[in-house]
Protein backbone atom coordinates (compact mmCIF):
# COMPACT_ATOMS: atom_id res chain seq x y z
CA UNK A 1 0.00 0.00 0.00
CA UNK A 2 1.13 3.44 -1.00
CA UNK A 3 2.81 5.56 1.98
CA UNK A 4 0.21 8.23 1.60
CA UNK A 5 -3.03 5.30 1.54
CA UNK A 6 -1.20 4.13 4.83
CA UNK A 7 -1.52 8.13 6.21
CA UNK A 8 -4.98 8.49 5.20
CA UNK A 9 -6.61 5.40 6.62
CA UNK A 10 -4.79 5.59 10.18
CA UNK A 11 -5.55 9.06 10.08
CA UNK A 12 -9.03 8.10 9.53
CA UNK A 13 -9.25 5.29 12.01
CA UNK A 14 -7.84 7.82 14.69
CA UNK A 15 -10.45 10.56 13.79
CA UNK A 16 -13.25 7.10 14.14
CA UNK A 17 -12.22 6.25 17.61
CA UNK A 18 -12.38 9.80 19.52
CA UNK A 19 -16.58 11.03 19.51
CA UNK A 20 -16.75 14.64 17.95
CA UNK A 21 -18.01 16.94 21.05
CA UNK A 22 -21.36 18.37 20.65
CA UNK A 23 -22.95 21.38 22.25
CA UNK A 24 -19.74 23.53 21.58
CA UNK A 25 -20.24 26.89 20.57
CA UNK A 26 -20.05 27.48 16.64
CA UNK A 27 -16.20 29.23 17.39
CA UNK A 28 -14.99 25.81 19.02
CA UNK A 29 -17.02 23.64 16.61
CA UNK A 30 -15.32 25.50 13.20
CA UNK A 31 -12.03 25.20 14.78
CA UNK A 32 -12.32 21.45 15.45
CA UNK A 33 -13.64 21.12 12.23
CA UNK A 34 -10.44 22.97 10.42
CA UNK A 35 -8.22 20.62 12.32
CA UNK A 36 -9.89 17.70 11.78
CA UNK A 37 -9.73 18.79 7.61
CA UNK A 38 -6.61 19.37 8.07
CA UNK A 39 -5.31 15.78 9.61
CA UNK A 40 -7.77 14.15 7.00
CA UNK A 41 -5.65 15.82 4.33
CA UNK A 42 -1.80 15.51 5.76
CA UNK A 43 -2.74 11.90 7.33
CA UNK A 44 -1.29 10.36 10.65
CA UNK A 45 3.05 10.72 11.07
CA UNK A 46 4.91 7.41 9.84
CA UNK A 47 8.45 6.86 10.14
CA UNK A 48 9.13 8.08 6.48
CA UNK A 49 8.35 11.73 6.95
CA UNK A 50 11.77 13.91 7.78
CA UNK A 51 10.32 15.17 11.16
CA UNK A 52 9.76 11.40 12.25
CA UNK A 53 12.81 9.51 10.99
CA UNK A 54 14.35 9.02 13.96
CA UNK A 55 11.40 8.02 15.74
CA UNK A 56 8.44 5.41 14.96
CA UNK A 57 5.33 7.21 15.54
CA UNK A 58 3.39 3.64 14.85
CA UNK A 59 2.70 2.88 18.62
CA UNK A 60 1.33 6.35 18.90
CA UNK A 61 -1.35 5.65 16.31
CA UNK A 62 -2.14 2.64 16.73
CA UNK A 63 -5.25 1.05 17.42
CA UNK A 64 -6.22 0.37 20.05
CA UNK A 65 -3.57 2.15 22.41
CA UNK A 66 -0.33 -0.10 23.56
CA UNK A 67 -1.27 -1.12 27.21
CA UNK A 68 0.82 -0.08 30.18
CA UNK A 69 1.34 -1.26 33.58
CA UNK A 70 0.67 1.36 36.12
CA UNK A 71 3.76 2.00 38.15
CA UNK A 72 3.73 1.65 42.07
CA UNK A 73 5.09 5.05 43.55
CA UNK A 74 3.37 4.42 46.98
CA UNK A 75 7.56 4.58 48.28
CA UNK A 76 8.02 8.09 47.49
CA UNK A 77 5.94 11.62 47.59
CA UNK A 78 5.25 12.79 44.39
CA UNK A 79 7.33 15.50 43.11
CA UNK A 80 6.60 19.18 44.15
CA UNK A 81 4.43 18.20 46.37
CA UNK A 82 6.24 20.40 49.09
CA UNK A 83 5.57 23.56 47.03
CA UNK A 84 2.77 25.85 48.08
CA UNK A 85 0.80 25.23 45.12
CA UNK A 86 -2.86 25.30 44.16
CA UNK A 87 -3.80 21.43 42.35
CA UNK A 88 -5.64 20.59 39.40
CA UNK A 89 -5.87 16.58 39.28
CA UNK A 90 -6.43 14.78 35.87
CA UNK A 91 -6.88 10.85 36.22
CA UNK A 92 -6.28 8.84 32.54
CA UNK A 93 -6.92 12.32 31.20
CA UNK A 94 -10.10 13.21 33.05
CA UNK A 95 -10.03 16.22 34.97
CA UNK A 96 -11.08 15.46 38.60
CA UNK A 97 -12.66 18.25 40.68
CA UNK A 98 -13.06 16.15 43.81
CA UNK A 99 -9.12 15.71 44.02
CA UNK A 100 -8.31 19.01 42.65
CA UNK A 101 -7.91 22.79 45.11
CA UNK A 102 -10.80 25.30 44.37
CA UNK A 103 -10.11 26.72 41.36
CA UNK A 104 -10.26 30.57 42.77
CA UNK A 105 -7.26 32.20 42.88
CA UNK A 106 -6.35 36.14 42.96
CA UNK A 107 -5.10 37.18 39.31
CA UNK A 108 -5.95 34.06 37.76
CA UNK A 109 -9.33 32.50 35.92
CA UNK A 110 -9.23 28.79 35.92
CA UNK A 111 -11.97 26.37 34.21
CA UNK A 112 -12.19 23.08 32.47
CA UNK A 113 -11.98 23.30 29.04
CA UNK A 114 -15.35 21.92 28.20
CA UNK A 115 -16.71 24.95 30.09
CA UNK A 116 -15.06 27.17 27.72
CA UNK A 117 -15.35 25.67 24.57
CA UNK A 118 -19.73 25.69 25.37
CA UNK A 119 -19.50 29.63 25.62
CA UNK A 120 -20.53 32.53 22.88
CA UNK A 121 -18.25 34.75 23.99
CA UNK A 122 -14.72 33.47 25.76
CA UNK A 123 -11.23 34.52 25.45
CA UNK A 124 -10.22 31.22 24.26
CA UNK A 125 -11.85 31.66 21.26
CA UNK A 126 -8.93 33.96 20.02
CA UNK A 127 -6.38 30.85 21.10
CA UNK A 128 -7.76 27.55 20.49
CA UNK A 129 -6.31 25.60 17.44
CA UNK A 130 -4.77 29.03 16.54
CA UNK A 131 -0.89 28.72 18.03
CA UNK A 132 -1.57 24.62 17.02
CA UNK A 133 -2.41 26.31 12.91
CA UNK A 134 0.29 28.70 13.17
CA UNK A 135 2.63 25.79 13.95
CA UNK A 136 1.89 23.20 11.80
CA UNK A 137 4.08 25.16 8.95
CA UNK A 138 6.59 24.40 8.02
CA UNK A 139 6.29 21.13 9.45
CA UNK A 140 3.45 19.01 9.93
CA UNK A 141 2.32 18.04 13.60
CA UNK A 142 -0.71 15.78 12.99
CA UNK A 143 -0.97 14.58 16.25
CA UNK A 144 -1.16 18.42 17.96
CA UNK A 145 -4.09 19.05 15.02
CA UNK A 146 -5.16 15.88 16.18
CA UNK A 147 -5.73 17.18 19.46
CA UNK A 148 -7.27 20.13 18.60
CA UNK A 149 -10.22 18.18 16.65
CA UNK A 150 -11.07 15.62 19.38
CA UNK A 151 -9.43 16.80 22.88
CA UNK A 152 -12.31 17.56 25.33
CA UNK A 153 -10.36 17.62 28.73
CA UNK A 154 -7.88 20.46 30.10
CA UNK A 155 -8.44 23.46 31.53
CA UNK A 156 -7.80 27.06 30.58
CA UNK A 157 -5.84 29.13 32.28
CA UNK A 158 -5.75 33.13 31.96
CA UNK A 159 -3.61 35.32 34.51
CA UNK A 160 -4.31 39.07 34.62
CA UNK A 161 -1.56 40.11 37.38
CA UNK A 162 0.99 38.13 39.36
CA UNK A 163 -0.40 34.22 40.46
CA UNK A 164 0.23 33.99 44.36
CA UNK A 165 1.32 30.53 43.76
CA UNK A 166 2.25 27.94 41.07
CA UNK A 167 -0.59 26.08 39.26
CA UNK A 168 -0.02 22.01 39.37
CA UNK A 169 -1.13 20.00 36.64
CA UNK A 170 -1.11 16.16 38.82
CA UNK A 171 -1.71 13.64 36.06
CA UNK A 172 -2.50 10.50 37.79
CA UNK A 173 -2.48 7.11 35.55
CA UNK A 174 -4.77 4.45 36.60
CA UNK A 175 -5.60 2.48 34.14
CA UNK A 176 -3.15 -0.21 31.73
CA UNK A 177 -5.36 0.48 29.03
CA UNK A 178 -5.88 4.57 28.83
CA UNK A 179 -5.58 6.60 26.17
CA UNK A 180 -5.51 10.24 26.67
CA UNK A 181 -5.94 13.76 25.15
CA UNK A 182 -5.64 16.65 26.76
CA UNK A 183 -5.66 20.19 26.02
CA UNK A 184 -4.36 23.43 28.18
CA UNK A 185 -4.93 26.91 27.27
CA UNK A 186 -2.73 29.56 28.84
CA UNK A 187 -2.97 33.27 28.41
CA UNK A 188 -0.85 35.40 30.38
CA UNK A 189 -2.22 38.92 30.23
CA UNK A 190 0.27 42.12 29.81
CA UNK A 191 2.61 41.94 32.38
CA UNK A 192 1.09 39.36 34.62
CA UNK A 193 3.25 36.27 35.59
CA UNK A 194 2.37 32.55 36.33
CA UNK A 195 4.68 29.30 36.86
CA UNK A 196 2.69 26.03 35.59
CA UNK A 197 3.41 22.72 37.29
CA UNK A 198 3.40 19.43 35.49
CA UNK A 199 3.91 15.64 36.70
CA UNK A 200 2.75 12.32 36.67
CA UNK A 201 2.65 9.60 34.02
CA UNK A 202 -0.84 10.47 32.89
CA UNK A 203 -1.76 7.33 30.78
CA UNK A 204 -0.80 4.05 29.05
CA UNK A 205 -0.32 6.93 25.95
CA UNK A 206 -0.89 10.38 26.14
CA UNK A 207 -1.83 13.05 23.96
CA UNK A 208 -1.47 16.65 25.40
CA UNK A 209 -1.21 20.02 23.83
CA UNK A 210 -0.49 23.28 25.75
CA UNK A 211 -1.37 26.57 23.59
CA UNK A 212 0.56 29.22 25.81
CA UNK A 213 0.22 33.41 24.81
CA UNK A 214 2.31 35.81 26.60
CA UNK A 215 1.39 39.22 26.14
CA UNK A 216 3.61 41.91 26.33
CA UNK A 217 5.74 42.42 29.75
CA UNK A 218 4.38 39.00 30.86
CA UNK A 219 5.95 36.07 32.12
CA UNK A 220 5.33 32.34 31.84
CA UNK A 221 7.10 29.73 33.63
CA UNK A 222 6.93 25.90 33.06
CA UNK A 223 8.65 23.17 34.64
CA UNK A 224 7.44 19.52 33.90
CA UNK A 225 8.07 15.75 35.36
CA UNK A 226 7.35 13.33 33.52
CA UNK A 227 6.33 9.98 35.38
CA UNK A 228 8.29 7.11 35.88
CA UNK A 229 5.68 4.50 34.68
CA UNK A 230 8.13 3.22 32.52
CA UNK A 231 5.68 1.50 29.84
CA UNK A 232 3.85 4.70 29.05
CA UNK A 233 3.84 6.46 25.62
CA UNK A 234 3.71 10.26 25.56
CA UNK A 235 3.71 12.72 22.38
CA UNK A 236 3.13 16.24 24.00
CA UNK A 237 3.56 20.02 21.92
CA UNK A 238 3.53 23.07 23.56
CA UNK A 239 2.90 26.06 21.46
CA UNK A 240 3.84 29.33 22.41
CA UNK A 241 3.42 33.00 21.46
CA UNK A 242 5.47 35.99 22.65
CA UNK A 243 4.53 39.56 22.81
CA UNK A 244 7.41 42.77 23.95
CA UNK A 245 9.45 41.85 26.48
CA UNK A 246 7.45 38.62 27.04
CA UNK A 247 9.58 35.75 28.86
CA UNK A 248 8.53 31.95 28.79
CA UNK A 249 10.90 29.58 30.49
CA UNK A 250 10.19 26.08 29.99
CA UNK A 251 11.92 22.72 31.42
CA UNK A 252 10.74 19.20 31.24
CA UNK A 253 12.60 16.67 33.40
CA UNK A 254 12.16 12.52 31.66
CA UNK A 255 13.47 9.90 33.86
CA UNK A 256 11.42 6.76 32.22
CA UNK A 257 8.72 5.86 29.54
CA UNK A 258 9.00 3.62 26.62
CA UNK A 259 8.32 6.35 24.06
CA UNK A 260 8.35 10.04 24.76
CA UNK A 261 8.22 13.06 22.00
CA UNK A 262 7.80 15.89 23.43
CA UNK A 263 7.45 19.24 20.84
CA UNK A 264 7.96 23.12 21.17
CA UNK A 265 6.85 25.60 19.03
CA UNK A 266 7.62 29.51 19.99
CA UNK A 267 6.83 32.14 17.68
CA UNK A 268 8.17 35.64 18.54
CA UNK A 269 6.19 38.75 17.53
CA UNK A 270 7.10 41.51 19.84
CA UNK A 271 10.24 42.90 20.31
CA UNK A 272 12.88 42.39 23.38
CA UNK A 273 11.09 38.60 23.95
CA UNK A 274 12.83 35.85 25.87
CA UNK A 275 12.44 32.16 25.40
CA UNK A 276 14.43 29.70 27.42
CA UNK A 277 13.54 25.94 26.20
CA UNK A 278 15.68 23.07 28.42
CA UNK A 279 15.34 19.20 28.74
CA UNK A 280 17.35 16.94 30.76
CA UNK A 281 16.38 13.21 30.88
CA UNK A 282 17.95 9.84 31.54
CA UNK A 283 16.99 6.48 30.44
CA UNK A 284 17.87 2.91 29.84
CA UNK A 285 17.02 -0.11 27.99
CA UNK A 286 13.83 0.41 25.61
CA UNK A 287 13.92 3.74 25.86
CA UNK A 288 13.33 6.08 23.41
CA UNK A 289 13.13 10.11 24.19
CA UNK A 290 12.62 12.58 21.75
CA UNK A 291 12.89 16.46 21.72
CA UNK A 292 11.68 18.63 18.82
CA UNK A 293 11.84 22.12 18.73
CA UNK A 294 10.94 25.06 16.30
CA UNK A 295 11.91 28.75 17.34
CA UNK A 296 10.99 31.37 15.17
CA UNK A 297 12.12 34.92 15.43
CA UNK A 298 10.13 37.57 13.80
CA UNK A 299 10.97 40.74 16.14
CA UNK A 300 13.98 42.70 17.42
CA UNK A 301 16.20 41.98 19.60
CA UNK A 302 14.87 39.17 20.75
CA UNK A 303 16.81 35.75 23.04
CA UNK A 304 16.48 32.31 22.49
CA UNK A 305 18.12 29.65 24.28
CA UNK A 306 17.49 25.71 23.77
CA UNK A 307 19.95 23.60 26.41
CA UNK A 308 19.09 19.72 26.29
CA UNK A 309 20.72 16.78 28.01
CA UNK A 310 20.44 12.90 27.41
CA UNK A 311 22.03 10.43 29.90
CA UNK A 312 21.51 6.85 27.92
CA UNK A 313 22.83 3.44 28.29
CA UNK A 314 21.77 -0.04 27.64
CA UNK A 315 20.78 0.48 24.24
CA UNK A 316 18.42 3.84 25.41
CA UNK A 317 17.83 6.46 22.40
CA UNK A 318 17.60 10.21 22.67
CA UNK A 319 16.94 12.74 20.01
CA UNK A 320 17.03 16.08 19.31
CA UNK A 321 15.76 17.91 16.33
CA UNK A 322 16.17 21.64 17.12
CA UNK A 323 15.96 24.50 14.76
CA UNK A 324 15.99 28.59 14.53
CA UNK A 325 14.39 30.78 11.97
CA UNK A 326 15.15 34.16 11.92
CA UNK A 327 13.02 36.20 9.44
CA UNK A 328 13.94 39.27 7.43
CA UNK A 329 13.62 42.27 9.89
CA UNK A 330 14.92 40.31 13.02
CA UNK A 331 18.01 42.05 13.77
CA UNK A 332 19.81 41.55 16.78
CA UNK A 333 18.42 38.00 17.25
CA UNK A 334 20.19 36.15 20.19
CA UNK A 335 19.95 32.63 19.38
CA UNK A 336 21.78 29.91 20.75
CA UNK A 337 21.69 26.00 20.99
CA UNK A 338 23.18 23.10 22.23
CA UNK A 339 22.41 19.33 22.45
CA UNK A 340 24.48 16.80 24.02
CA UNK A 341 24.07 13.03 24.96
CA UNK A 342 25.76 11.22 27.74
CA UNK A 343 26.55 7.32 26.73
CA UNK A 344 26.78 5.06 29.44
CA UNK A 345 27.71 2.34 27.00
CA UNK A 346 28.32 0.90 23.57
CA UNK A 347 24.82 0.33 23.22
CA UNK A 348 22.85 3.03 23.14
CA UNK A 349 22.11 5.93 20.15
CA UNK A 350 21.57 10.02 20.06
CA UNK A 351 20.63 11.21 16.96
CA UNK A 352 20.78 15.17 16.48
CA UNK A 353 19.56 17.55 13.95
CA UNK A 354 20.51 20.73 14.74
CA UNK A 355 19.11 23.62 12.43
CA UNK A 356 19.96 27.77 11.28
CA UNK A 357 18.25 29.17 9.13
CA UNK A 358 18.61 33.13 9.12
CA UNK A 359 17.24 35.94 6.81
CA UNK A 360 18.97 38.97 8.92
CA UNK A 361 22.66 40.12 9.05
CA UNK A 362 22.77 41.61 12.74
CA UNK A 363 22.82 38.37 14.32
CA UNK A 364 24.60 36.23 16.91
CA UNK A 365 23.33 32.83 16.32
CA UNK A 366 25.03 29.54 17.39
CA UNK A 367 24.36 25.48 17.57
CA UNK A 368 26.13 22.81 18.99
CA UNK A 369 25.69 19.08 19.17
CA UNK A 370 28.46 16.16 20.74
CA UNK A 371 27.83 12.71 22.39
CA UNK A 372 30.75 11.12 24.45
CA UNK A 373 31.42 8.81 27.20
CA UNK A 374 32.20 9.52 30.93
CA UNK A 375 35.33 11.20 31.45
CA UNK A 376 37.38 8.25 32.47
CA UNK A 377 40.04 11.01 34.31
CA UNK A 378 37.33 12.65 36.07
CA UNK A 379 35.62 8.65 37.51
CA UNK A 380 39.48 7.97 38.44
CA UNK A 381 40.09 11.59 40.38
CA UNK A 382 36.71 10.23 42.11
CA UNK A 383 37.21 7.08 42.93
CA UNK A 384 41.01 7.98 44.47
CA UNK A 385 38.64 9.93 46.75
CA UNK A 386 36.89 6.92 48.21
CA UNK A 387 34.02 6.57 45.64
CA UNK A 388 32.79 3.48 44.18
CA UNK A 389 32.71 3.61 40.48
CA UNK A 390 28.53 3.61 40.63
CA UNK A 391 28.41 6.57 42.98
CA UNK A 392 31.41 8.41 40.91
CA UNK A 393 29.40 7.97 37.59
CA UNK A 394 26.35 9.00 39.14
CA UNK A 395 28.23 12.31 40.19
CA UNK A 396 29.08 13.20 36.65
CA UNK A 397 25.76 12.74 35.73
CA UNK A 398 24.78 15.09 38.03
CA UNK A 399 26.81 17.66 36.69
CA UNK A 400 26.53 16.53 33.03
CA UNK A 401 22.77 17.54 33.59
CA UNK A 402 22.68 20.75 35.69
CA UNK A 403 23.31 23.20 33.03
CA UNK A 404 19.80 22.27 31.27
CA UNK A 405 18.38 22.37 34.86
CA UNK A 406 19.70 25.95 35.87
CA UNK A 407 17.50 27.32 33.15
CA UNK A 408 14.70 26.94 35.64
CA UNK A 409 13.75 30.27 37.02
CA UNK A 410 13.21 29.31 40.61
CA UNK A 411 16.03 28.11 42.54
CA UNK A 412 13.34 26.20 45.11
CA UNK A 413 12.12 24.23 41.57
CA UNK A 414 15.11 23.87 40.54
CA UNK A 415 16.87 22.12 43.37
CA UNK A 416 13.49 20.11 44.07
CA UNK A 417 14.09 18.46 40.08
CA UNK A 418 17.69 17.99 41.27
CA UNK A 419 16.69 16.18 44.91
CA UNK A 420 14.17 13.84 42.82
CA UNK A 421 17.18 12.83 39.76
CA UNK A 422 19.87 12.43 42.28
CA UNK A 423 17.22 9.86 44.24
CA UNK A 424 16.26 8.41 41.14
CA UNK A 425 19.37 7.80 40.03
CA UNK A 426 20.37 6.06 43.70
CA UNK A 427 17.74 3.84 43.42
CA UNK A 428 18.90 2.58 39.91
CA UNK A 429 22.16 1.86 41.34
CA UNK A 430 20.70 -0.03 43.99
Amino acid sequence: MAVAAVKSDAATDLLAAWPLPSGEAQWASEARTTAEAWVRERGAPVRRDEYWKYTNPSTLTALPAPEAAVFDASDETPVFDAVDQLRLVFVDGVFDPAQSDDLAMEHVEIEPLGSALAKDIHWARDLYGVLEARGQAPVARPLAALNTARATEGVVIRVTGRAAKPIRVFYQHAARESDALVRHLVLVEEGAEVTVLENGPAASRFNQVMEVEVRDRGVFNHVRAQGRDHERRAVTGTFARLGREAVMKSFTLTVNGRLTRNESVVEFIGDDAVAHLAGACTGEGDFHHDDTVFVTHDAVNCESRQVFKKVLRDGAVGVFQGKILVKEGAQKTDGYQISQGLMLDDDSQFLAKPELEIYADDVVCSHGSTCGAVDETSLFYLRSRGMTRAEAEELLVLAFLDEAIAEIDSAELADEVRGRLAAWLARRRK
